[in-house]
């Protein structure tokens, strides 16, 4: 494997950077996950743009423009060979001191790209549906950290995933601060009633496997709204799944214990994995 460090490949052994990282020491730092498909890497531009979102929020100036992002991450996969992959994009703040100030941080800031394999579910749980569990931490305010920002700060989401694990579930739902449902530890959540696909408004990352669902949806004739949503909606959802770049989209038919109607994947959650599965190979850079 190859990885890409600061406009050079080397061998993974070697990837590595200061321990007086900021992002390492404090979290600070933006990254993205990206898939490709068929030797195209799927809604690239789009993930560029929230990285550099990111980035532009946190006042971290990168050395490379967005083009010559897109350029690195392409080399990258050519430089593994690699025809399906999952991409992670890192950049930290760079070397600093022991102290919080980012203006100590005075070199350029680290660029890293890895292109790997990654299964974050298994295939069964595609076919018969997942089991998911509420957990008490909350998502971060907005105002305190935004959930729009893909920080290396992944804490809040972290600490809800060992709630998970510890209860035995492979993902849950994180309410918002003012109880909603915002999202899920890794994914964003949809859920299905008289046909209408809803997704939380608030409290949750700008989701690209999200918004390319909500596309599908609308041109299947669908309609589809951002709301405020209960947990009591989402137990009496006529369906529920979940959607992320590792995860695509994946069924839920189970959440705290209820059944979400007969227990098993609905018709409009099977038909939007399909319509995806379709577009994977055909939105994106080819390479």
């Amino acid at each position: 494997m190859k990885i890409y460090l600061n406009g050079k490949f080397v061998e993974k052994k070697n990837a590595t950077i200061s321990v007086f990282d900021h992002g390492y020491l404090y979290g600070d730092g933006a990254f993205e996950g990206i898939r490709a498909y068929n030797h195209v890497v799927f809604k690239l531009q789009e993930h560029i743009d929230r990285l550099y979102e990111t980035l532009h929020t946190l006042m971290l100036k990168v050395p490379l423009t967005k083009q010559g992002m897109i350029k690195a991450i392409v080399a990258t996969l050519k430089k593994n060979k690699l025809k399906d992959a999952y991409i992670r994009v890192v950049v930290s703040r760079g070397e600093g001191d022991l102290g919080l100030d980012p203006l100590k941080c005075q070199g350029n800031a680290n660029i890293v790209i890895i292109a790997d394999k990654i299964t974050l579910y298994p295939k069964e749980l595609y076919d018969k549906g997942m089991e998911i569990i509420t957990v008490p931490t909350l998502r971060n305010n907005p105002e305190a950290l935004n959930p729009q920002l893909k920080s290396l700060n992944y804490l809040n989401n972290i600490l809800a995933k060992i709630e998970a694990n510890n209860s035995g579930y492979r993902e849950a739902i994180m309410l918002d601060h003012l109880g909603y449902v915002a999202e899920c530890t890794g994914d964003n959540i949809f859920i299905v009633k008289d046909k209408v696909l809803s997704t939380p408004s608030q409290g949750r990352l700008k989701g690209i496997t999200r918004d390319v669902v909500m596309s599908l949806a609308l041109k299947a004739k669908y309609k589809t709204q951002e709301k405020m949503i209960t947990r009591h909606e989402v137990y009496n959802a006529d369906e529920c799944f979940l959607t992320g770049t590792a995860a695509e989209l994946i069924p839920v038919v189970k959440v705290d214990g209820r059944l979400i109607a007969d227990g098993k994947p609905g018709p409009i959650t099977k038909k939007m994995l399909k319509a995806f599965k379709n577009v994977t190979s055909k939105n994106g850079v080819k390479y």
